[in-house]
């Protein structure tokens, strides 16, 4: 008798082990989902700022490249005494 008693009460203990063994890995795997999700928004949101800077700093380029054009159409304008259209010409 006893060692049916003992049987049993071991194999509750078996069941249950397993039982919160499946919970538990139920939950790693949600948590490992939602962490994948995260990761991916994530992700896509810093390369949507990556790609945003990139045409802020095209932008500025652009705007600088133009500055340093009239600027050097000045210079030539003075020294050849010309006007700065005519110095854009050249």
């Amino acid at each position: 008798m006893r060692k049916i008693a003992l049987i049993a009460a071991a194999s509750a203990a078996a069941l249950s082990l397993a039982a919160c063994s499946e919970a538990t890995e139920d939950a790693a795997s949600q948590t490992a989902e939602n962490a994948a999700a995260d990761t991916e928004a994530n992700l896509e949101a810093a390369g949507n700022e990556l790609e945003q800077a990139g045409e802020n700093i095209d932008a500025a380029a652009e705007e600088a490249a133009a500055d340093a054009e009239a600027t050097t159409n000045e210079v030539e304008a003075d020294v050849q005494d010309e006007t700065t259209a005519e110095a854009a010409k050249d």
